[in-house]
């Protein structure tokens, strides 16, 4: 088993273990911290989708956060058992963990997010498959996060406002010019 740190708010420096999965890499504690200096340390009231949780550690920062739910969705059910386990560990009443497939969860969702946090899987073209169905889902003034594999300027109709890379992985923050 692997472990993570969660970076700031109600559950900082708890640790946590996930499983090993192939494609499985964890955000950094670096780049979450940078993410939520983005975003603002506070997140009372939002409703946040951590898309392809995997370790949690994006939707769990988000909890700690003070974010009002948190859904956790996980298609495999090794990750998702350690994701599930993690979450009553902590907890937290906002955090709602799910087991699926994300373009089957985006097919179905009727809820709106204050933010989506999108992780995928590298090498296996994700985020033009979900570009279409974003949209909807952002609440107004919302934001969609994304780590990729490479820079991305634009996505789903959102401008990147903000961006960093560490290593091999390309972080952003996009917002759109009516949200």
């Amino acid at each position: 088993m692997n472990q993570l740190r969660i970076v700031g708010g109600q559950w900082r420096s708890r640790r946590l273990t996930f499983t090993e999965a192939p494609g499985l890499r964890p955000t950094p504690d670096r780049v979450r911290e940078t993410l939520f200096n983005w975003l603002g340390q506070d997140l009372q009231g939002w409703n946040c989708l951590d898309l392809f949780a995997g370790s949690g550690a994006l939707g769990f920062e988000a909890a700690s956060r003070g974010a009002a739910r948190v859904t956790l969705l996980e298609q495999n059910p090794q990750v998702f058992a350690a994701l599930r386990q993690n979450a009553e560990l902590l907890g937290g009443t906002a955090l709602h963990c799910v087991r699926g497939d994300a373009l089957r969860f985006l097919a179905k969702c009727g809820e709106r997010f204050d933010l989506i946090l999108l992780d995928p899987p590298f090498r296996m073209d994700w985020l033009p498959k979900l570009e279409k169905e974003l949209p909807r889902l952002i609440a107004e003034g919302g934001a969609i996060y994304v780590e990729a594999e490479h820079e991305i300027s634009e996505f789903s109709g959102f401008k990147a406002v903000k961006k960093g890379c560490a290593g091999q992985v390309h972080y952003h923050l996009f917002r759109g010019d009516s949200i």
